[in-house]
């Protein structure tokens, strides 16, 4: 695995590297040598913020974060997340038949009441003149075709609330999300 370590608002010590490095040593066994993880430590007032991905374990992302104020501690359970997800992942993924959903779904209700979002939406009214867009942060990834299950996992397995892919079935863009309620979304384009 190749490790890059950096630090925003803070120094970086030989002791911080030399403690990720061996935290995340026990990694090697699931990752190749060329699977990319990067680490970045920062520190923001009184909390010490430690962020990992680890960007290709066939083909999926798998990110972990954590803030606390004693920085080892953030480190100790950053890993422990880590080592959860990729345990998880490799369950997932060691029990599952060929071509069989990585997810189950209870119900095909899964969709109803999205379209109230936007109905809401429509009727409200927005000021943008006095509103400045700034983009703060830029990411690039591989968009690769799967399908919505599956694109569930990867973002269960990266921590974020929203995932963006490819649906196998209908090469369009599409989106799957958290719904604040329970289950999950999926937005789809239309032509």
């Amino acid at each position: 695995m190749r490790l890059t370590i950096s630090a925003l608002q803070m120094k970086m010590t030989d002791g911080i590297k030399g403690y990720i490095s061996e935290k995340l040593k026990k990694f090697e066994k699931y990752l190749s040598p060329e699977t990319d993880v990067k680490v970045t430590v920062s520190a923001k007032k009184a909390r010490q913020h430690v962020e990992v991905t680890i960007s290709q374990i066939n083909g999926r992302m798998v990110r972990a974060e954590d803030s606390e104020e004693d920085l080892y501690a953030a480190i100790d359970v950053v890993v422990d997340k880590l080592n959860r997800q990729i345990i998880k992942y490799k369950e997932k993924f060691k029990t599952r038949q060929p071509g069989a959903g990585t997810i189950r779904y209870e119900n095909s209700a899964l969709l109803q009441g999205e379209n109230q979002f936007y109905d809401e939406l429509d009727d409200q009214e927005f000021d943008f003149e006095d509103e400045e867009f700034t983009i703060k942060k830029r990411k690039k990834f591989n968009i690769k075709p799967m399908s919505p299950e599956e694109a569930i996992l990867q973002m269960e397995l990266s921590g974020h609330n929203f995932f963006i892919f490819t649906n196998q079935d209908s090469f369009e863009t599409n989106v799957v999300y958290k719904r604040k309620t329970s289950g999950y979304g999926l937005i789809e384009s239309i032509r």
